[in-house]
């Protein structure tokens, strides 16, 4: 399995990353009332800057990446009373179907297949699960430096057609966020969307 974040995990929680995770987990808090007796998972997890936020939330928290480099940055954040289990591989290794809530912030952009992906989180899902999604509005490739990803962005219309073919109704979709750089005395603005579906 290809890291293609070896080289960027050491740096990885700067101050405004750890901003932009507040802001999304702070969404997710107030549209969302998390109980204590459920099983919470991360699609792309990253160092846990936001799966960190929301364990003590939950009774049982799959934190899951394809990149090792981040996740042994995220080991060394536990404790041996963590709830936290750790999964190194495809979101597509989880086989259980025991998730009350899927959250993903900034990772579906790099997902390659989203409705095979869809699919497969209708399957790990409990009926009336949550899956929250935070990520781009369809932008100009300019936001990864034109680097070559899967998605640049979404259509939040296309995303949301994709969700209800997968078996879940959306319930919210809407702009959180807007993240500002400055590049050669260009200002470039992206639209940070969250989308909040329930399985039926």
């Amino acid at each position: 399995m290809n890291d293609t974040f070896a080289a960027k995990a050491a740096n990885w929680d700067n101050p405004d990353k750890v901003k932009m995770t507040k802001k999304f987990v702070s969404e997710l808090l107030f549209h969302i009332n998390l109980l204590p007796t459920w099983k919470a998972l991360e699609l792309g997890t990253g160092t846990g800057l936001v799966g960190l936020q929301i364990e003590s939330f939950v009774k049982k928290l799959v934190l899951e990446d394809t990149s090792e480099s981040m996740l042994e940055v995220l080991r060394q954040k536990l404790d041996k009373n963590s709830k936290v289990e750790i999964l190194h591989g495809e979101i597509f290794d989880y086989k259980q179907q025991d998730i009350d809530l899927i959250f993903s912030a900034m990772a579906f952009h790099h997902l390659p297949d989203i409705e095979k992906t869809l699919q497969h989180l209708a399957t790990i899902t409990k009926p009336g699960a949550w899956v929250v999604i935070g990520d781009l509005v369809t932008e100009d490739g300019s936001f990864h430096n034109f680097d070559p990803i899967p998605h640049c962005g979404f259509d939040t219309t296309v995303l949301s057609k994709q969700f209800v073919q997968a078996g879940f109704e959306v319930k919210l979709v809407k702009i959180y966020n807007v993240i500002t750089r400055i590049t050669n005395d260009t200002t470039s603005d992206y639209e940070q969307f969250m989308l909040i579906a329930k399985r039926l």
